[in-house]
């Protein structure tokens, strides 16, 4: 009786209920190509011996391969089999991730600042800087339903993605000056100013992307003014700290000028870069709050979020970090680590304009040394970038932005020519 019960559900289903279900996600067409992970496809298809991937924006070193720091090395050998900071594998997720959370703040704020003594801000671990920018989008959803935020024209083209997912209207503000290839001052203040009181803004502290073009100390210091003025909120978004000037500090200044303005902020972090921890996903957001008692109800919430989201984040790169930036040893070989990549990264530049220059180019090249940081927004046409593609096998976005850390000395000189010869004609 049983075998027949089953025998004629299965044909039930077969006959009506099968024909629905075949048609549950023919409705769904692929989704578009992110521009990044389509050049890097393009550039693994490519069997060219002298190919060149300009599209990803993860460190490499002089031959093209990535990098794993030596203070990482180290970390990994502390912690391989063994009670790494006197903590039980188990309970290491939240314990080692507030070791994480404090410690990351202090690259914000300044080892010393008030800000950590009093806990004045509500810190989580996140997913790498893209987890942290998420976070606080849903967060700004909840909290401040109908608000949008404000992006610099242009930003990282996954900004637009996270925001819109967490169904947070964006408008862009003007940023990017494309005859100077620098920044357009006048229209950035232009714009906060005349945006409406009490609006969200992400900012980009230092080595922007995909432009590498960042305030000077003092317009910082105008835009901080204007947004204490204007009440609006500064959220930054701090993927490269360290890649623009070789020194943590320095490259977290533009946010310090804020809080010394008295500006409340967010901050997303990532060592994604920085630790060349690409596949970790280790990063951390943090609010800035009024008082602690604030700072406790905000995390909270950040938590509540975050448990829904992804429940927990993985432990070995928690470890990793927390146990480099917590040994002062580690962390010091840390900081020389990341002023050889950022000096290689900025001789390069130097080596490419230099090259472009000696090719007798009727163009200007000096933004290539004026903007810092891993990325180059080169001037490049779409068409002169499909040129390259097809003539060279030189791979970037079609917005012309080169990832530096693609160059090396063994391409730089073949790089030049290439540019070279796709630009000379205009």
């Amino acid at each position: 009786m049983w075998n027949c019960f089953l025998t004629r559900t299965s044909r039930c289903f077969s006959t009506s209920a099968g024909n629905k279900a075949l048609k549950w996600w023919d409705h769904v067409a692929p989704a578009p190509k992110d521009p990044i992970t389509s050049v890097t496809e393009a550039f693994l298809a490519d069997t060219s011996p002298t190919k060149i991937n300009l599209g990803v924006g993860a460190y490499r070193d002089d031959e093209g391969k990535p990098v794993v720091l030596q203070c990482v090395r180290e970390a990994e050998a502390r912690i391989a089999g063994c009670d790494f900071l006197g903590i039980g594998r188990e309970s290491v997720s939240s314990a080692v991730s507030s070791k994480l959370v404090e410690e990351s703040v202090k690259l914000v704020y300044g080892k010393n600042s008030d800000i950590i003594k009093e806990g004045r801000f509500a810190g989580v671990q996140a997913l790498s800087g893209t987890g942290a920018c998420r976070l606080f989008a849903e967060f700004q959803r909840r909290f401040y339903p109908g608000s949008q935020i404000f992006m610099t024209d242009p930003t990282w083209s996954n900004h637009h993605n996270i925001w819109r997912d967490a169904f947070v209207p964006e408008r862009t503000f003007q940023y990017y000056h494309p005859d100077s290839k620098g920044l357009n001052f006048p229209a950035l203040m232009d714009d906060v100013k005349n945006a409406p009181d009490g609006s969200f803004f992400l900012l980009h502290p230092c080595a922007h992307n995909p432009t590498g073009v960042d305030p000077t100390e003092e317009q910082w210091r105008e835009i901080s003014y204007l947004f204490k003025v204007k009440n609006h909120f500064p959220f930054f978004d701090m993927a490269y700290q360290g890649f623009a000037s070789g020194d943590l500090d320095r490259d977290a200044q533009s946010i310090r000028i804020f809080v010394e303005d008295g500006n409340l902020i967010g901050c997303a972090q990532s060592f994604a870069k920085n630790m060349g921890l690409y596949g970790h996903r280790v990063g951390c957001l943090n609010v800035l709050c009024n008082d602690a008692k604030q700072a406790a109800a905000i995390k909270s919430q950040l938590q509540q979020i975050a448990r829904a989201m992804y429940s927990s984040p993985p432990v070995h790169g928690i470890l990793l970090v927390s146990g480099i930036l917590s040994d002062p040893n580690m962390k010091a070989l840390w900081v020389e680590e990341v002023k050889v990549m950022a000096n290689r990264i900025q001789s390069l530049r130097t080596t490419l304009r230099k090259s472009l220059e000696q090719l007798s180019s009727s163009l200007n090249w000096e933004h290539i040394t004026n903007q810092v940081g891993m990325f180059c927004f080169s001037g490049l046409t779409p068409e002169q970038v499909d040129r390259l593609q097809r003539g060279f096998h030189i791979y970037m976005t079609l917005d012309g932005r080169m990832s530096m850390a693609g160059v090396t000395t063994g391409n730089v000189s073949y790089l030049a020519n290439a540019i070279h010869e796709v630009t000379k004609f205009g």
